[in-house]
């Protein structure tokens, strides 16, 4: 069987959570148009009849404007190393920017295979990307350069079967049931924050985060409750809303995405903390790389 390694790196937005989501049919990773939006590394494991792939979704890589991005970054980096295969994903509607020269310099400390994936070709004229190959191609000596939709899922199933041919014979990492290597309940509260990010229209930054504090299966319906942790009162006011209605709308729209991943009715109740009134401060503070772990 061939297995291993690929992270899938590159700038922020360029469309990295929806690929690792169009790869495995499935969304295991949020989405959002803000930067920042991917914090945690997240396997997803693509299985069939020959292969087994361990997909790695990374932060964005950019300057850091905080403790944040410096975290992030350097989360991003540590997936680089330990792996068989790297994804460099550009967003071709954007173009190939200083963010993109820089990532492109790290990668080729790395010494590894290196495909360019060029997503969101849906978006572009089809006599440009023949022009956008030709000049990115003198730029390293790329494996493969694939173009794709991440998002409508155009070539997809191609660069998977590219992939396959530069892995090795190898051990099977994951049982065939296993699609993740983060909890349920880490991706339930990622749903929440999802919606958050989406909903409140960039007045709530990446500071906040979600967590589930009950979790109880009665059988016909799952129970689940979800605590919402900001960092100031004024977000703790604009994500609960005028008379409730945003975090009310937060909890139906996440509710959809949880019951399709969990395949059951579900009752979610959400509510919300400032950091100061929530008694484990030092778990937000390590998430946010704001303080070492001991």
């Amino acid at each position: 069987m061939k297995s291993g390694f690929v992270s899938i790196v590159g700038r922020p937005n360029v469309g990295k959570s929806t690929l690792l989501n169009s790869l495995l049919e499935r969304k295991i990773a949020i989405t959002s148009d803000v930067s920042g939006t991917t914090r945690n590394i997240i396997q997803g494991i693509y299985n069939d009849e020959d292969s087994q792939i361990i997909f790695i979704d990374t932060p964005g890589i950019h300057k850091p404007q905080n403790k944040l991005g410096t975290y992030l970054n350097q989360k991003a980096y540590m997936m680089t190393e330990d792996v068989d295969l790297l994804l460099f994903l550009v967003d071709v509607e954007k173009g190939f920017g200083k963010g993109d020269r820089f990532i492109l310099e790290k990668l080729k400390e790395e010494n590894k295979p290196v495909f360019l994936i060029l997503n969101k070709v849906d978006r572009i004229k089809k006599e440009n990307l023949f022009e956008i190959i030709t000049e990115l191609s003198k730029l390293y000596d790329f494996k493969e350069i694939i173009p794709i939709s991440a998002l409508k899922g155009d070539n997809v199933l191609d660069l998977i079967k590219t992939i396959k041919k530069y892995l090795k014979e190898d051990v099977k990492y994951y049982e065939d049931d296993v699609i993740t290597n983060v909890s349920r309940n880490f991706l339930i509260a990622e749903f929440v924050r999802e919606k958050i990010l989406h909903l409140t229209n960039k007045e709530v930054p990446h500071t906040v985060t979600c967590m589930v504090e009950n979790y109880e299966d009665t059988g016909a319906i799952i129970d689940i409750s979800v605590l919402i942790i900001v960092d100031r009162d004024n977000l703790k006011k604009i994500i609960i809303g005028k008379q409730g209605r945003m975090l009310k709308e937060i909890g139906s729209e996440a509710r959809r995405d949880i019951e399709e991943f969990l395949g059951k009715k579900v009752f979610l109740e959400t509510h919300v903390k400032t950091i100061e009134d929530w008694r484990d401060k030092e778990k937000y503070l390590i998430e946010f790389g704001l303080k070492e772990m001991e």
